[in-house]
Parts: C-alpha cells; sequence; structure tokens
C-alpha cells in the first residue's frame, strides 16, 4: 500500500438553489507518487472537488489532509504544494509561450537563474523548444495544451492536477502528454487526472475512483475493477455499466 498523501473525508457541498448536493459524503486517498484518476459522468461531483482540493471552494462539511496540512485551516501552505493544469486554455494568446512561462513562475514565485532552467526544462518536457518564442495565439490546440501542461510544472508541485489535459486535441500531441505524464510520475510527482476518455485511465492510471452523485461508487485499479465486474472487458465498458448509458447534461 503506497502511503497517503491526500486525505479526503465526507466532502460535502450543495450549492445556492441546487436540489441536491454536488458531493455527499465523498472520500478520496490519492497515494504518494501515483497517477490518480478521478472519473464520472457529466455533474457527477469531479469538478466541485478539485475545486475544493485546489482551495478554491470550501465545503460545507468534511477535511482534507495534504501531506500533513489541514486544507481548510492553511489554504497559503497548501497553494505551494500544489499545480493545476486546468480544461480552458489559461494562456496569454499575445506572448510567447516562454514569455507566459516566465509570467506564471513569477506568481510561482521563481526569478533569476532558476526560472530560467525551469521555462527550459518545461519547454523540452513538452516538446516547444524550437516554437518557444511563437506568439500563443499562433499554436494549435495541441501545443496550446502543451503550454497549459508546461505551466502547471514549473514550480515543481508535490501534486499535481489535471482535468481533462487532451480534450480536443491531435493524436501526438496527445500521445506526447500522456508520456510526459508516465515521465512526471517516474520522477515522483503525484497526479489527480480527470477524463472522459477511459483508454487513457486504463492505460496510466495506477488507480481509479468513479464518482456519481457526488458519491464514490466504485475505486480500485483498473485492471482489478474490470476483472470483477461481470461482462466487461475494458474500463469504458464498465464505467457505463456502473453510471448508465443515458446521456447526462
Amino acid at each position: 500500500m503506497v502511503t497517503p498523501l491526500l486525505t479526503a473525508q465526507a466532502l460535502e457541498l450543495t450549492y445556492p438553489g441546487a436540489q441536491r448536493p454536488a458531493l455527499n459524503g465523498l472520500d478520496l486517498t490519492v497515494g504518494e507518487g501515483e497517477i490518480f484518476g478521478l472519473l464520472g459522468p457529466n455533474g457527477a461531483g469531479k469538478t466541485t472537488t478539485i475545486s475544493i482540493l485546489c482551495t478554491q471552494l470550501r465545503p460545507s462539511a468534511g477535511s482534507v489532509q495534504l501531506a500533513g496540512i489541514d486544507l481548510l485551516a492553511h489554504p497559503g501552505q497548501i497553494k505551494a504544494l500544489i499545480g493545476l493544469v486546468p480544461q480552458d486554455i489559461a494562456l496569454y494568446p499575445a506572448l510567447s509561450a516562454r514569455e507566459n512561462l516566465n509570467f506564471f513562475g513569477r506568481l510561482y514565485g521563481l526569478g533569476g537563474e532558476l526560472l530560467r532552467q525551469r521555462i527550459d526544462e518545461a519547454l523540452e518536457l513538452v516538446g516547444l523548444v524550437e516554437a518557444a518564442d511563437r506568439r500563443v495565439g499562433t499554436y494549435s490546440g495541441g501545443m496550446k495544451r502543451r503550454v497549459n501542461l508546461a505551466i502547471g510544472v514549473l514550480h515543481r508541485p508535490r501534486l499535481l492536477f489535471l482535468d481533462e489535459p487532451t480534450v480536443g486535441i491531435d493524436a501526438q500531441s496527445r500521445n506526447l502528454i500522456l508520456a510526459n505524464l508516465q515521465r512526471l510520475r517516474g520522477e515522483g510527482m503525484t497526479m489527480v487526472y480527470t477524463t472522459h476518455y477511459m483508454e487513457e485511465a486504463e492505460a496510466i492510471c495506477d488507480r481509479v475512483t468513479v464518482v456519481d452523485q457526488g458519491r464514490v461508487i466504485a475505486e480500485g485499479r483498473p485492471a482489478a475493477l474490470v476483472a470483477a465486474a461481470p461482462d466487461v472487458s475494458d474500463l469504458g465498458e464498465l464505467f457505463l455499466q456502473l453510471t448508465g448509458r443515458q446521456l447526462r447534461d
């Protein structure tokens, strides 16, 4: 059993005016050095969970510990330990990739030679060294996703959250991003990964949790979950068996 890095217990949150809670007693444990898949249909509570774990939302009940630090009591300490690769492209299109990295690196408190070194390393990681000084507004969607990832790892977070980092991109960029995540795991970085691509989760996640209606409905290693379920051959089929085939808004 891996050592827990992040533990969330009995998280609850109901948005004002909502008819049901977004989170309803949700529990999570993320082990040190693993890629942890957070899966669920639309409206299941994934985004709310990530927002709480990134200190952007406060739950109405429950607790979160990261590296022994109480997230609700010490959000400032938590922010120094985490990185976020959002689903939305969070870049300045008029700036180059290098300039974007320099800007966000300074927000992280980096500077001088250390920042220059981290920028070079991040650009190499995502395969954008040659395009580093072009305006991001001229980039393809896949290239922008790769800059998003570079920014998320620039300050070497202990825990990296990735919210659908490969949505809507070309196969080559997707392959590179997934390879990069495996490389980062090999270097000891812990990740929480959300995706609607079950084949991705099956390929790179050490463990996955499936959430629906604000609760955990399945958790374990992908291969073990599939093996234990009747009449399914992969994680995608298991996901539909657990959450249903009805469309979600």
